[in-house]
């Protein structure tokens, strides 16, 4: 990926498909612990409902992201502390924020090298650098098979724990702790989850040919609709990778 991907085309039925602010709280609370005292950039704010939960738990926030129409939202619930800019060309001087964090981005930004590089830029000395990426996963259920036969449309990423350890360093960063953890519980129906694919929300899903869709992706909705009770919540815990690097 050479281009930076921007959620434009989602940004309608980002928060509804995603979780909304209850999943932005949760992600905020598990962001919480590992920032230092001052002010936090989140990279990728998205519609902003991490940065909400950070700014509930009494930290100062700004956001950038490249998608306008997710900017909106974002802006309603942030003001201007929300700002249009690629990950790679961060709008702000040197040492200005104690801490930047990426919460599922660094797969998305075009070049994760340059992204880190320039949220390096922006740390203060003694800054953190929080990211939770890498694939998710959650426990074996009628749910995550259905989303096992759709890996196969999902390009490699470069943000692994490994990948991303060698790039902070790269950056001068120092690694502080690693960790593949709980981060967010959500009740989730097959009808919620086929919905979510069926209009193309994941980004794997926006470039999917017709042949493909048509062989790949419609049995897994078919079999999504065909479970029982497809309208039933699943309750499901789901794991992410986290990155904690520090700016000497």
């Amino acid at each position: 990926m050479t281009e930076s991907m921007a959620f434009d085309r989602v940004a309608d039925d980002y928060d509804r498909m995603r979780g909304g602010l209850e999943r932005g709280r949760q992600s905020a609370a598990s962001l919480h612990r590992d920032l230092v005292p001052g002010p936090v950039l989140e990279v990728g704010v998205g519609t902003g409902v991490v940065a909400v939960g950070l700014q509930e738990l009494g930290w100062e926030v700004s956001g950038v992201d490249v998608s306008a129409p997710m900017l909106a939202r974002a802006r309603e619930r942030l003001g201007d502390r929300v700002h249009q800019a690629d990950a790679r060309d961060l709008p702000f001087p040197d040492a200005s924020f104690a801490n930047t964090v990426f919460v599922h981005v660094l797969h998305l930004v075009g070049d994760m090298d340059a992204a880190v590089r320039e949220a390096a830029r922006v740390l203060r000395p003694g800054g953190r650098l929080v990211a939770v990426h890498g694939m998710p996963g959650a426990g074996p259920d009628e749910l995550t098979a259905a989303l096992d036969r759709l890996a196969v449309l999902q390009p490699p990423r470069p943000d692994t724990a490994a990948g991303l350890a060698a790039t902070g360093g790269g950056a001068g960063l120092k690694l502080l702790r690693q960790e593949y953890e709980p981060e967010y519980e959500r009740a989730t129906s097959p009808r919620e989850l086929h919905d979510s694919l069926a209009r193309r929300l994941p980004p794997y899903l926006w470039d999917v040919d017709g042949e493909t869709w048509r062989t790949v992706v419609e049995p897994v909705l078919a079999e999504l609709l065909a479970l029982p009770d497809p309208d039933r919540p699943r309750p499901q815990v789901w794991r992410m990778h986290r990155t904690v690097l520090a700016k000497p």
